[in-house]
């Protein structure tokens, strides 16, 4: 492959077509591609004269690139040519332009109106304007094909170039036939092309050279994939991550996790029974300091109203910590249906004192605990839960935590049933004070 430089130094030669000899275009070629070199130079040519229809190189690129293919291998045999066949068979196109088809006979020798050396003394744009096409005859396809690509017989012959593959260029279908493609200037110091006109033939050009391949794009061998074997027990998994996909960190791998233990294990035991003081401060001193263990502290929603009954206090810690998760609405849920008793009365007492409690919990806790009152039997308890109620919503009043106006009826309706009790008495005298 040829790099940029070599491909710049190439564009440069191409375009030297009206003031320079073919035969110095010719020399300097061979003065700035080593042996090595040159054939992939006639190969990237050979490539850009391929294409018929739009074509990339104009009228005296073309003979240029003819000059040079042919001069690269003039001292050998013409069959030792590997692109002989290509010259030949533009020679015979009868598509191809007459003074075309006559500058490569007269480099092959087949005409007689001039020698090779005659012909490279003059530059490619007088050749074009000087020819006269009555001064040449055209010989077969066969003759030229027996005479330059046969060294001892035809099949020794092996082109170097196959017509299995696609070819790198192809037209493009969004430009029209005919027309005309401003040219552009090659700074050959730099290998930098330039824009005159609106069109960028060199630029395209010189990337071409870069990037063409001989072989152009030859067919795929397509066979399915082999199938993965199975997994086994045990084996680690390879991680392909996708675009979409972001492999997380566990920034707690290693962590000192005695903390955490500790608190699990003081939930645990809260949940069954009443902590000692010690226990009890112990376990608000570490939620305080490490507010997120109260996540992995056990607990969950259907576990809640053991936590309020055995330690009310610590149950009013753990609900202000989960105030942000997702799941509080479940424990104020759980919290608002659980039976109504003076612990339950007292963690919702202190919750309205330090969070915002949902209007609607509180109605639905207030109703249950109306609905509850009526449905004791025993007298003794039933006067006593009322006089806790009644306590508790007179709380609430006072302290603005709810609006008298969503709940009077109700809470009416309870007084007057249970006005032998002084403090439903006293709560309704309250209500009508608030009127």
């Amino acid at each position: 492959m040829l790099g940029f430089q070599d491909s710049g130094k190439l564009l440069m030669l191409l375009n030297g077509g009206e003031e320079r000899t073919l035969e110095e275009i010719v020399l300097d070629f061979n003065s700035k591609f080593t042996h090595s070199l040159e054939f992939y130079a006639c190969s990237a040519l050979d490539l850009l004269l391929t294409e018929p229809k739009e074509k990339l190189l104009n009228q005296t690129q073309r003979l240029i690139a003819f000059a040079i293919i042919h001069q690269a291998y003039a001292s050998q045999h013409p069959s030792s040519n590997p692109f002989i066949s290509k010259l030949v068979d533009v020679a015979c196109d009868e598509e191809a332009e007459k003074y075309e088809r006559a500058f490569i006979l007269q480099l092959l020798g087949s005409s007689s109106t001039m020698t090779s050396k005659e012909l490279l003394k003059q530059t490619a744009a007088d050749y074009i304007r000087n020819f006269n096409q009555s001064l040449h005859s055209f010989p077969p396809h066969e003759h030229l094909l027996q005479e330059y690509c046969s060294k001892n017989s035809p099949e020794s012959f092996k082109c170097a170039f196959k017509e299995n593959p696609v070819k790198n260029v192809i037209p493009d279908p969004d430009f029209p036939d005919g027309c005309n493609i401003d040219s552009s200037e090659f700074d050959s110091q730099s290998g930098v092309t330039s824009k005159i006109g609106s069109g960028d033939r060199a630029e395209t050009i010189g990337g071409l050279l870069t990037t063409l391949s001989e072989e152009g794009l030859g067919p795929q061998w397509i066979r399915p994939f082999p199938p993965r074997l199975p997994i086994t027990y045990g084996e680690l998994l390879w991680l392909n991550p996708e675009v979409n996909h972001e492999l997380l960190w566990d920034y707690g791998m290693c962590a000192d996790t005695s903390r955490g233990a500790a608190v699990r294990e003081l939930i645990a035991k809260a949940l069954k029974g009443s902590l000692v003081p010690a226990q009890q401060e112990q376990l608000l001193v570490e939620l305080s300091n490490d507010p997120k263990l109260v996540y992995h502290c056990g607990l969950t929603p259907k576990k809640l109203p053991d936590l309020v009954e055995n330690n009310p206090v610590i149950a009013v810690e753990v609900l202000n910590k989960l105030v942000n998760s997702p799941e509080i609405s479940e424990y104020l849920k759980v919290l608002a249906n659980m039976d109504m008793s003076l612990h339950s009365m007292e963690v919702v007492n202190r919750l309205t004192t330090t969070i915002e409690l949902p209007t609607e919990f509180l109605h639905t806790y207030i109703s249950n605990c109306i609905s509850a009152c009526e449905s004791i039997k025993d007298r003794y308890m039933q006067n006593r839960h009322v006089r806790l109620v009644c306590v508790f919503l007179q709380s609430l009043i006072r302290n603005k935590i709810i609006n008298v106006d969503d709940i009077f009826i109700e809470v009416q309706a309870f007084c007057i049933d249970f006005s032998r009790i002084r403090e439903a008495a006293g709560l309704f005298r309250l209500l009508k004070t608030l009127e």
